[in-house]
């Protein structure tokens, strides 16, 4: 699998596990930034970056780790075609695999330990979308985001 990833300051060093677990899966992985913890980084160019690898096809999936990833999630989620899942642990994964179809996870370093971070991340990359009733929920998340009204 074709997998972006990217991190703010918060996140290089998780970041780096991820990448080593990543390839040492089998995963090719397009290490999107940031490079050090010594220098602030604004995270919503890295999210934008990632997320329009996963819309554009260039990525199967993405993968962004912040500070909490709670504002990571949102600026993800503003990408038309993204639906990005904050896991901060396996139940979580399964859910916005399984339930929402999610395209990007989004870890918090500061919130997730990096041996859970990695548990986390396999587990969301083997759930599988369950369909279903689900997939007519996705399809009403794809509405709204084109502006739809669901009444």
């Amino acid at each position: 699998m074709r997998i972006a990833i990217a991190a703010d300051h918060n996140g290089v060093a998780l970041k780096a596990r991820l990448v080593e677990a990543l390839r040492a899966g089998g995963h090719e992985v397009d290490d999107r930034g940031a490079a050090s913890h010594e220098e602030v980084v604004d995270y919503p160019p890295l999210c934008e970056d990632v997320c329009r690898r996963v819309v554009d096809g260039r990525a199967d999936a993405g993968v962004v780790v912040g500070g909490s990833g709670q504002g990571e999630a949102i600026a993800c989620n503003k990408i038309a075609g993204i639906r990005a899942g904050l896991c901060p642990d396996v139940w979580h994964a399964e859910i916005s695999r399984g339930n929402n179809d999610a395209n990007v996870l989004v870890l918090g370093a500061k919130v997730v330990a990096p041996g859970t971070a990695e548990v986390v991340l396999r587990t969301w990359l083997a759930t599988p979308f369950k369909g279903d009733v689900h997939a007519r929920r996705v399809a009403m998340i794809a509405a709204l985001e084109r502006g739809e009204s669901l009444r």
